[in-house]
């Protein structure tokens, strides 16, 4: 019996629920103050859009607080949930109220609710870590995340930088937020800076190569290598840089590796989470290669 089976069912039938259609529900002021930083905080809670943020919870086992559908989409999703499970409070809305209460702008017809102690932790020794210096673009830091899991990263370190909780970075992420354990630090930027910048010096003290990612044409104390050069089957902290002013000098003095990408010198520089994509896979192909 898998963890969903036990927990239990209870079949819910649309007549058994009263139907909320007013946008001066309660609901939709609490609903909306969870697309906000501070609303979360306060809550503990995080609001997960659409159908398919649902079903990645429901893959990694984490078992939704509140679910808040339409008819429609209780109609239609019966058969893949095979009704709700006990102890989930379920909200039947209208249409109306569901896009009052989102940041979607057209919703699929549900919204789910999930406390942050069902997030995942990191409660074992990891090998492979990526290190994001104050990303500021959640669309970006939502991809990186995907990428990460898709690459074997076994936990993301967040100075800062922009909400991984944020609707955009949970939409970019395609749910990976709900598979990969990540840690974010610092109320300011110094702290940020100064927080991870430990962590680095730690992660080097226990025998991690910590590589920062540059521009082929940046000037460097270190040396920089093209990035298939690095023996990337060693313990690795790879550390990307913000959008706009890459690594902070202080993260840079923690790298033990400069690593570029070439390309063509009429591009000055790539995106963050393009450039991410082959130097988080090149681990994988060394270890299926080896």
């Amino acid at each position: 019996m898998d963890f969903l089976e036990s927990l239990g069912r209870v079949k819910i039938k649309t007549s058994d629920l009263q139907l909320i259609s007013s946008r001066r529900n309660p609901l939709v002021r609490r609903l909306k103050a969870l697309s906000r930083a501070k609303g979360r905080s306060q809550a503990s809670m995080l609001l997960l859009e659409g159908t398919h943020l649902l079903q990645e919870a429901l893959k990694t086992c984490c078992l939704p607080s509140e679910i808040i559908a339409t008819p429609k989409w209780l109609e239609e999703h019966g058969a893949i949930f095979q009704g709700i499970f006990k102890g989930v409070q379920v909200h039947m809305v209208t249409e109306s109220v569901l896009e009052a209460s989102l940041s979607t702008v057209t919703p699929d017809g549900v919204a789910s609710l999930l406390h942050f102690s069902a997030l995942p932790t990191n409660d074992k020794e990891t090998t492979f870590i990526l290190a994001l210096d104050r990303l500021q673009d959640p669309g970006n830091l939502g991809t990186l995340f995907r990428t990460a899991l898709a690459a074997d990263v076994e936990l993301i370190w967040l100075a800062l930088g922009a909400d991984p909780l944020g609707q955009k970075a949970l939409r970019a992420s395609a749910g990976a937020l709900m598979h990969l354990p990540f840690e974010r630090f610092g109320l300011h930027e110094e702290d940020a800076v100064d927080e991870l910048s430990c962590k680095l010096k730690h992660a080097k003290n226990r025998g991690f190569q910590v590589v920062g990612a540059y521009s082929p044409s940046a000037i460097l104390e270190i040396e920089l290598f093209p990035y298939w050069e690095i023996d990337w089957q060693k313990p690795t902290v790879l550390v990307l840089g913000n959008e706009g002013s890459g690594l902070h000098p202080k993260v840079l003095s923690c790298c033990t590796h400069a690593v570029t990408l070439p390309h063509n010198k009429i591009v000055e520089s790539l995106n963050v989470a393009s450039a991410a994509v082959p130097l988080l896979l090149e681990r994988l192909r060394a270890r299926m290669t080896s």
